[in-house]
């Protein structure tokens, strides 16, 4: 029996990454206009739309019926399901996928407690569990064990749509406007944090990487991302450029896999954001 993978497109994966992979979209919202993400509208045209209009838009996770129309139909082909979602804390979409999962015995639900990179490379993961043939309740248990050792850090390039969105105060988010303040996010525990500022985008990418440094060391055995907001990766670039130390030695910095931020999270962090995301190594390992 094969194994599918199931995820949400908060993972920021095509279903085209892998045969083993189905990506169900979200919807994201620009007033009335209602888009499924990755299929009626494309990430660039999403910022395009983004930084052009005066709304702010809204995502919605998948629901119990599409969720549960994918688990039947991996199901009748014969197929063991892996279903691996957005945060919970984040989104109903993980709520959805156990409300669908229910009395079919073969379909396993995984919380990646992550999103966007952090998603991206526990999907990753669990197709190369694929590949290796695990069935599907050794593969959950797997990305189980090993999704709290993802760390995901994150550079933005303005505080304007988290104070749009009411996630800062809209004194701060001017004032951090004013002063070219650059804030550093993580991902802990299922929530976004915000865990430093730095003034200027220099100083940002600085403060980056001594979060990463902070984190543990990265095992370059498992998968490993780094993704941008917006048009232009060129930020991006500039940052694998200044911190060729990171992965000299480990990584060939022009083979590092590269994810295009879409809209679940793009929406809130806006375009000129880049991002890590990484497993550090187990304590018990070397």
């Amino acid at each position: 029996m094969s194994v599918r993978i199931i995820a949400d497109s908060a993972c920021d994966l095509p279903s085209s990454f892998h045969s083993a992979l189905t990506v169900l979209p979200l919807t994201v919202a620009f007033g009335s206009d209602i888009y499924r993400d990755g299929v009626d509208i494309t990430t660039d045209r999403f910022y395009e739309m983004l930084v052009e209009g005066d709304v702010l838009p809204t995502t919605s996770q998948v629901t119990p019926y599409e969720f549960g129309e994918a688990f039947r139909d991996a199901v009748e082909a014969g197929d063991e399901v892996v279903a691996v979602t957005v945060s919970g804390d984040l989104s109903g979409t993980y709520a959805s996928a156990l409300a669908a999962v229910e009395g079919m015995d073969t379909v396993h639900v995984v919380d990646s407690r992550n999103v966007t990179v952090g998603e991206h490379i526990l999907v990753r993961y669990a197709l190369s569990l694929v590949d290796e043939g695990l069935d599907a309740a050794q593969i959950a248990a797997r990305l189980t064990e090993r999704r709290d050792d993802i760390r995901v850090v994150a550079l933005l390039d303005t505080l304007e749509y988290l104070r749009r969105g009411g996630r800062v105060p809209a004194a701060v988010g001017v004032i951090g406007e004013m002063l070219a303040i650059k804030p550093v996010v993580a991902v802990r525990a299922g929530l976004v944090e915000v865990i430093g500022r730095a003034r200027g985008s220099k100083n940002g990418r600085n403060l980056l990487k001594k979060e990463i440094d902070e984190c543990g060391a990265v095992d370059f055995r498992m998968p490993f991302c780094l993704g941008y907001s917006g048009l232009s990766d060129s930020l991006l670039r500039k940052y694998v450029e200044d911190q060729r130390e990171l992965w000299e030695g480990k990584i060939d910095p022009e083979q590092i896999p590269v994810c295009h931020v879409g809209s679940t999270i793009g929406t809130h962090v806006g375009p000129g954001a880049i991002a890590a995301a990484f497993f550090t190594r187990p304590a018990r390992q070397d």
